[in-house]
């Protein structure tokens, strides 16, 4: 073959990619899009639910404020856009994993859709123990801190905010385990280094834990322990990862 040849394959091969791609994005989309016109009636119902931890901490008679005209009608479709993504995420993940698999060996298959998998159902235990354990905790805790002659109210589009910022810090949290799977798969850090590490991720999780939640020690030791222990239980599974490897490489061994 030619070096004219070889290029316009090169190119056509290139181009084909790019129309998959496209063909799963849309896919992907129209997926989400599904959903969230089925769940649209339930809009506010959905912002109800997600307010439920706050409500229950308010002082009787108390209620959250709207401080923009629009903010009851799009705060609540803001919600629904983002139940509907989760709600479509597996189909999506399932696209990009059709995508990609074809260029993977069959090692890496044998993880990815592992990890991907686990990574999903962790990131929803993360946002399931921010909204039923950390949110009526830390919302007790900020109502009985609230002075007297101060009414405690928040705007739904910041309290939206300040759901989504945990549930993301809470989500990102519980993917530890994975992370540390990864590096040790990938090799960018041996079981070792990640003990020696220990402290330095103690002192980080604290760390991060103030930034990401309020200020308040309750909330900053919901999210600093969690991601200490998933650490210590990631490195358990890198641990196991490795033995079975070692098994798997010295059967390899005497079967040649």
């Amino acid at each position: 073959m030619n070096q004219p040849e070889k290029s316009n394959s090169q190119e056509e091969t290139f181009i084909s990619h790019l129309v998959e791609l496209r063909t799963r994005l849309l896919r992907s989309m129209l997926s989400m899009l599904v959903v969230f016109l089925a769940l649209f009636y339930w809009a506010r119902d959905i912002y109800t639910f997600l307010a439920a931890p706050l409500m229950s901490a308010l002082p009787e008679g108390s209620s959250m404020i709207a401080t923009e005209v629009t903010a009851p009608f799009f705060v609540p479709i803001k919600v629904t856009l983002m139940v509907s993504f989760l709600i479509a995420l597996p189909y999506i993940l399932w696209q990009l994993w059709a995508f990609i698999a074809p260029g993977l060996y069959q090692n890496e298959k044998r993880l990815v859709f592992p990890l991907a998998f686990s990574s999903f159902i962790l990131f929803f235990i993360g946002m399931a123990f921010a909204y039923f354990a950390v949110f009526p905790v830390v919302f007790g805790f900020l109502a009985k801190m609230t002075p007297d002659g101060v009414s405690m109210m928040t705007d739904i589009d910041k309290y939206l905010g300040f759901t989504l910022t945990m549930f993301l810090a809470f989500g990102i949290t519980f993917e530890t385990p994975v992370i540390v799977l990864v590096l040790v798969f990938m090799g960018v850090c041996s079981l070792e280094q990640l003990r020696n590490a220990r402290p330095y991720i103690i002192v980080g999780a604290f760390v991060i834990a103030a930034i990401f939640t309020p200020p308040d020690v309750v909330s900053q030791l919901f999210l600093a322990f969690p991601l200490w222990i998933l650490y210590e239980f990631g490195m358990f599974l890198a641990k196991l990862f490795l033995k079975k490897e070692r098994k798997k490489n010295e059967e390899t061994e005497n079967h040649a």
